[in-house]
């Protein structure tokens, strides 16, 4: 390649002027340099593990927190075990969170439901108030029967299915006036 003789000169002058005088390992000098560098050490001694057992907490919590999202009936168990889980530094929090992300289908054999018992009572006490639709309450209705029919309920559910024979369900939605009414031939 050919360059113009100016632009290869103007080039590396520009180059020269840019360059730093002399390097530095640090921007800071002197006191500032110092208490940089104790602000640093104090975070890095004290936050971050504050931090760090902070998240490590959390983290060995989400289990249990899913268990009762799911009403997992074993939600007891897991809590249990994530307790358990951080007494042995974390080795036994897979086995938790894979526990509470499966489905119990011994326990739905054995005791007719996949559902913690206080999944049931917040069932029973929405559908006291009206706030179950019909399939809803439905389904509620079947659960306990299944139940029932395997043995005896647990304790906190026993007065639960005269209770949910008793509702009635939510009315449905009326449409606002002046909303287009759906459904119909398109």
């Amino acid at each position: 390649m050919r360059f113009r003789s100016g632009i290869l000169p103007a080039a590396l002058v520009a180059t020269a002027a840019l360059a730093p005088e002399a390097a530095r390992a640090s921007f800071l000098s002197g006191d500032a340099l110092d208490t940089a560098a104790m602000v640093l050490a104090w975070i890095v001694i004290v936050v971050a593990p504050v931090i760090a057992i902070g998240l490590f907490l959390v983290v060995h919590v989400l289990p249990e927190k899913i268990a009762e999202k799911n009403h997992h009936p074993q939600q007891s168990a897991i809590k249990t075990l994530c307790f358990l889980s951080l007494v042995f530094g974390g080795m036994l929090w897979p086995l938790a969170w894979l526990w509470a992300y499966t489905r119990p289908v011994i326990f739905r054999s054995v005791y007719g439901t996949e559902k913690h018992e206080h999944y049931f009572v917040e069932m029973g006490e929405r559908a006291a108030k009206g706030e179950l639709d019909p399939l809803e309450l439905d389904h509620l209705r079947d659960e306990l029967a299944d139940m029932a029919a395997r043995g005896a309920l647990p304790s906190k559910l026993r007065e639960l299915p005269a209770l949910v024979a008793q509702a009635r369900p939510r009315a449905p939605a009326q449409p606002q006036a002046g909303a287009p009414a759906t459904g119909g031939a398109r």
